[in-house]
Formats: C-alpha cells, structure tokens, sequence
C-alpha cells in the first residue's frame, strides 16, 4: 500500500517593517520605484517650465505670502476667493528659508503625496481590502504632469484622504481633519457626509465643526478680514472650462457675440446670457446638495465603503455644477478614487476608471489647448466637451451606483425552480407512502 506523501510545511510570512525596505513585499517595491521616477519626472516638469504650471506659485502664491506676513489677508486682489486656512500652505514654505519659495513649495507638495501614498498602501492591507488604491494615487497623478505640484489642491487632499482613511475607526480625528481641510479648501466638508448615523456621525460631525470654528478664530485672532472670504465669490462669472462654458464654446462656434476675458481670477465668458448660465449653475449646485440631503435622509445600507463612495459621488456632483472646472479640481477626484479603491466592496470602481480618460483629456486641454480654447475653434471645443462629458457621465454614475447601493431596497430571492422542495413538503415526493430502501 503507497505511503500518503506528508503535507507540505508551509513556511511563515516574514513580517513586514516599514521602516525597513528590505522586508517589504514585491509590490510594494515596485509601487515605491515607480512613485520615485513618476514624481522625478513630474518635478523635472515644474523646473522646465514647459507646462508652466509654476506660474502660479510665482505669481500669486508668493505675492500672497508677502501680504500674509503683514497679518492680512489679500482682500484687494481678486484672485484670492479662499477660506482663511488657504493662508497655510501659503506661509509654509517660510518655514524653510534656506530654500526658494518655489522649491519650499514643491518640496512640501511633495511630502503631501508621500503621505497619501503612505496612508493608501496601509489602507490597502488587510481582510477586505485592496492596493488598488494604492496603484491608483501613484498612476494617475502623473497624467495631469508638473500641476499638481504647482498648485496647493494636493495638500487639501492629502487632508481628505486623512479624514476619509480615519473616520471608522478614529472618528474624532477623522472629523477634525475634515474640518481643518474645510478651512483650507471647503470641499474636504464633504468627506464626513456618508459617515453611518448613530455615533459615528455625531462624533466626526461635531470634531469636524469644532476644529473648523476654532481655526477661524485662531485666524480672526491673528489677521486682519478673514471673514471676507464669505462674499468673495459674488463676483464669479463661467469659466471657460466649465459645464456652462462648454455650452458657450459651442455658441460661440455658430456666431454667438459673446468674449473672452480674463475676469476675477480667471479666464471667463463676458457677454449675453453669460449670467443665466452662471445663475443655472448655481441651481445645479442647490439641487446636487438637495439630493445629497435626500440620499443622507433615505440610505438604509452601509458598508466599509459607503463613507468613501458617498465622498466621491458629493464632490463629483459640486464639480460638474460649479461655475470653474481648474484642471487642478482633478487631483481631488483622484485622491477620493484612490480610496474607494482601497475597499473591495466599493461601488466606485468603473466610475474610477472612467475618470481616466477625464484626467488625460484633461491634460490634453491644459496645457496644450488651453490658448487655442481662448481664441475659439473646434478643435479646442471638441476637448473640452470630451472632457465635461466624462465628468458628467461619471457624476450620474456615480450617484446613481451609491444611491442602487445604500438605498434602492435589495430584490427579494426567488424560489429556484430546479432546487428540492424543502423536506417535509408532500410535493418533494410524489409518493408520500414510500421509504426509501436503507
């Protein structure tokens, strides 16, 4: 008689030490080798100046904390329409005087996108998780070149993405990032909106709230018209790369007397009917938050993913609805992707990978076509009506998978037709009187 062959011995995982590179899995060294080139080349981008993404940062940024250093806020430029806690990542490169204010930026921006990147790869481990989150930060962000790092959005995300990761298990701390990113950029509110009711949503609600007052006080304390922000907006016409733009793009092909201008901050739509649409997207606006009310008031289902999914569906809503779609306004959409992805029962996953598309049509737009779309022509209008298009498509996808998810009652089981009948059934035998043989 053969011998059973003995059972394999399976050998012990070696434990992971982050602090040591050596003891970390495959691919999480290829993901770090990768992130290493990818950001190399993107800051490559930012000292070229070839995209010109640093202008910014020359320009506004910097003229900016030169008026922030004298304990005001620029209420006579235009430009700034921020929350007072915009005034952070503006002042922090004075932290390092031995650099530029350029390279104290980007260096910084840089460190923000470690941290999520780190935050993503730990979110990724684990029972019910995936490091498609992961992958997703460090692929995607790319395509959008050297902008990310000539803006302040990464560090408002990194903000949201913190806020998001913590709000299951440290719902305070959750809630008191949201609240200091709502500070910074006022979008990072919106990531305490899906939280579960009950507990949950009482303490990051009320963190989110308390740390949000208190950093405005400290503000009002220290600075000269940090309230003027609430009115800063007044004056905002439709950009030329909004949803409202796209349509003037379109007239503006079949004879429509409409200009361009550079207009409070931006490159805007001057002329008639101009306000009707800036007043309808206001109104898109109200009616995205109605409906986002109404989702909060009827969801009944809640999974490790709805927090996420419902923080991506809010901000793709506001996005599409806004009067300014800035090609920066995509590195929150990546970041709020990337974790979704980070839990296998998401919902978000194709609208994560449409988004794709949006961030490289994106990039196509700014900088490539970004002069042609201020003279006019079809080619510049076919770009961006690409572009809005995929953002539109993606928003009602979005919403429309949380709301089959959370609230649209699950169908009930049908009887399978070819399953046994349940014992005791006189229809699962059709001789009652018989027994089977032992």
């Amino acid at each position: 008689m053969a011998q059973a062959p003995a059972p394999a011995v399976r050998t012990p995982a070696r434990p992971v030490r982050w602090t040591r590179p050596t003891t970390w899995p495959r691919e999480v060294l290829a993901l770090a080798a990768y992130w290493i080139a990818s950001r190399v080349l993107m800051i490559g981008l930012i000292r070229s100046g070839r995209t010109e993404p640093a202008v910014e940062v020359h320009r506004l940024y910097q003229g900016w904390y030169q008026v922030l250093r004298t304990g005001t806020f620029p209420v006579d430029d235009v430009t700034w329409q921020y929350p007072p806690g915009a005034a952070l990542p503006m002042l922090a490169p004075g932290l390092l005087p031995f650099l530029t204010y350029l390279q104290a930026f980007v260096l910084l921006v840089l460190l923000a996108d470690a941290a999520v990147q780190a935050a993503l790869l730990a979110a990724g481990r684990g029972a019910g998780r995936s490091d498609w989150g992961a992958w997703a930060w460090v692929l995607a962000l790319p395509l959008l070149l050297g902008l990310p790092y000539g803006r302040y959005d990464l560090p408002a995300t990194a903000l949201a993405v913190g806020a998001l990761l913590l709000l299951p298990n440290r719902p305070k701390l959750g809630g008191a990032l949201a609240g200091i990113g709502a500070m910074v950029k006022v979008w990072p509110a919106l990531t305490v909106l899906g939280t579960p009711r009950g507990r949950t949503t009482r303490q990051a609600w009320t963190a989110a709230a308390v740390s949000a007052l208190a950093l405005l006080l400290v503000f009002a304390a220290l600075f000269d018209h940090t309230f003027d922000f609430l009115h800063a907006q007044r004056g905002r016409g439709v950009e030329i790369e909004s949803l409202g733009g796209s349509v003037l793009q379109v007239a503006r092909q079949f004879g429509w007397s409409g200009r361009v201008e550079q207009h409070y901050g931006s490159i805007e739509f001057l002329g008639p009917y101009v306000h009707r649409i800036s007043q309808l997207s206001l109104l898109l606006s109200f009616a995205a938050f109605a409906w986002l009310l109404l989702w909060r008031v009827r969801a009944r289902r809640w999974t490790a993913a709805t927090p996420y999914d419902a923080a991506l569906s809010a901000v793709l809503l506001f996005t599409v609805t806004s009067r300014v779609i800035s090609p920066q306004y995509l590195v929150w959409l990546i970041g709020l992707a990337a974790v979704c992805l980070s839990v296998e029962c998401t919902t978000q996953r194709p609208v994560a990978l449409l988004l794709l598309p949006a961030i490289g049509v994106t990039t196509v737009d700014y900088p490539l076509f970004f002069d042609a779309m201020q003279v006019g022509g079809w080619w510049p209008t076919g770009v961006i009506l690409a572009r809005n298009g995929l953002l539109l498509a993606a928003a009602v996808w979005s919403a429309a998978r949380l709301w089959r998810a959370t609230v649209t009652r699950a169908p009930a089981p049908r009887p399978d037709a070819d399953a046994p009948d349940a014992p005791g059934d006189p229809r699962s035998d059709p001789d009652p009187d018989h027994v089977p043989a032992a």
